[in-house]
């Protein structure tokens, strides 16, 4: 699993931040919470302690985690793109010709999506059915209640 990701400049920094806090700030919290639980005495009946120990193992496994998505983080820029494709990164607004309602999602990677935040993974079936899209296009695409028609309306790079 030592493929690039990729993943949006937003998500990547917040994920730094995460990092940084977890080694500065959470790290040397729980290493003094664990010296104040065995300064109590009789370990195996401190729950201070088993909880510590516990908040320890749960930290190290994050920052581990953390620091592997960092290294395989390929960060997409947009910078230098016009907004006429739909791309990694984009935000989408869609126009549904049956419902005739708009709703809009920005594609990102398969790590950083949340529907209920409007980020869809780009490996989504609508994701992938977006992409290389213009303005104005209808796509239809192929979704587990049936097929959905939408129209491109908008393509924005934030």
């Amino acid at each position: 699993m030592s493929h690039s990701v990729p993943m949006t400049r937003e998500s990547y920094e917040a994920l730094q931040e995460e990092l940084k806090r977890l080694i500065r700030e959470e790290r040397p919290r729980v290493i003094q919470d664990i010296a104040e639980a065995r300064s109590h005495g009789d370990l195996s009946e401190n729950a201070e302690y088993d909880a510590a120990k516990n908040r320890q193992a749960f930290i190290e496994g994050r920052i581990q985690e953390l620091q592997g998505k960092l290294s395989r983080a390929y960060v997409v820029d947009l910078s230098g793109l016009k907004p006429d494709k739909v791309v990694f990164g984009a935000t989408v607004t869609l126009y549904d010709t049956a419902t005739e309602e708009e709703v809009s999602y920005k594609i990102v990677g398969e790590e950083e999506a949340d529907i209920k935040l409007g980020k869809i993974s780009c490996t989504s079936p609508v994701g992938k059915s977006l992409i290389g899209h213009k303005l104005d296009d209808t796509v239809k695409i192929k979704v587990p209640s049936g097929l959905k028609e939408y129209e491109i309306i908008e393509i924005k790079y934030l």
